[in-house]
């Protein structure tokens, strides 16, 4: 399992305000988010998850709070703390990789057994009206991300375990009441870095420990 922050933070490391972003919409930056996210399981806190509630992110949501037990959404499960959460995350990519290995091994045994067929019918030809349609391909690769979403206090918990950070750097310093948590950049550097309208994309991954 790869575990990754996902955050939009300006230059002061500011990323919110009476819980919204400081800074005017950025377009291109939410949909790569979403992009980025849109079939990995997530994990947020309860009040982000509330205030995503009519557009959730991510394939499932690992909600992390102390004060709710169950939330009523089908793709959401609710951890107490850092450690089930991650466990959470780990049972998760591994269904997923079960699940895609179950499909290629199906795929696999669809190919041989068109292939016999392919050679049964060299041998005693059938009529071309007769013949059946056949089946297609599955294909496909296991993705191990799992992505933080906060807010604040889930980034500050989740830092430590990190192994990548995927942070839009937005142009300019704004005010607000929540920071992203600051990182030793000798532990850190910058894998890639994607220039946009109003804000940078940087990469980092975390320099082996």
């Amino acid at each position: 399992m790869r575990l990754v922050s996902v955050a939009a933070l300006a230059e002061n490391r500011v990323i919110g305000r009476d819980g919204e972003v400081p800074w005017p919409h950025i377009e291109a930056d939410v949909r790569q988010y979403r992009e980025r996210v849109a079939g990995s399981p997530v994990i947020l806190g309860r009040r982000t998850f509330d205030s995503m509630r009519d557009d959730l992110p991510g394939s499932r949501q690992i909600v992390v709070s102390r004060s709710v037990e169950a939330v009523d959404a089908p793709t959401a499960v609710v951890a107490s703390g850092v450690e089930e959460a991650l466990e959470l995350a780990r049972d998760l990519v591994g269904a997923a990789a079960g699940a895609t290995a179950d499909a290629e091994a199906g795929a696999d045994a669809d190919r041989a057994a068109a292939e016999a067929d392919r050679v049964a019918a060299e041998a005693d030809p059938i009529p071309e009206e007769s013949a059946g349609a056949g089946g297609g391909d599955t294909a496909g690769g296991t993705d191990d991300h799992v992505y933080v979403l906060g807010g604040g206090a889930i980034y500050d918990l989740f830092q430590p375990h990190l192994d990548a950070m995927a942070l839009s750097h937005v142009d300019g310093a704004y005010e607000g009441d929540t920071r992203y948590p600051e990182w030793d950049e000798g532990e850190w550097e910058i894998a890639a870095e994607t220039p946009y309208d109003r804000f940078t994309l940087r990469e980092w991954a975390r320099r082996e420990r």
